[in-house]
């Protein structure tokens, strides 16, 4: 895949999981009813949300280290009773998606690939 694409896919996967939290949080099901500060776990994700749309590499990097948290949070909360089981599971799986778009970019776009490419055009 290029490079294009993976930023493509994961902007697409980052929105859709702030769109994830921030309905789980406060409407779906949250804790507490009437919403609870869990809402506050989508501000790193909204952090990354700038450089994944602009491209930065670094924020491929940190961001792949990042999303762990979230699958982690996935995986445990599975457990929860429904709805929260079925979105949790949603978290999980967006965060895989991420992370292997994440990284791929990550390796496709490093300085000695690209420097490997344009010697491989000349």
């Amino acid at each position: 895949m290029t490079p294009k694409t993976l930023s493509l896919i994961a902007s697409i996967t980052l929105l859709a999981l702030i769109a994830l939290c921030l309905a789980w949080e406060a409407i779906l099901a949250p804790l507490r009813p009437g919403g609870s500060w869990m809402i506050l776990k989508v501000l790193p994700l909204m952090v990354a949300l700038f450089g994944i749309l602009r491209g930065k590499r670094y924020t491929y990097q940190w961001s792949s280290m990042m999303i762990l948290l979230y699958l982690t949070e996935g995986v445990v909360r599975t457990n929860d009773p429904a709805p929260g089981n079925a979105l949790a599971l949603a978290e999980a799986v967006l965060s895989v998606i991420f992370f292997v778009v994440v990284v791929l970019y990550a390796r496709n776009t490093a300085p000695s690939r690209l420097a490997r490419a344009s010697d491989n055009e000349a």
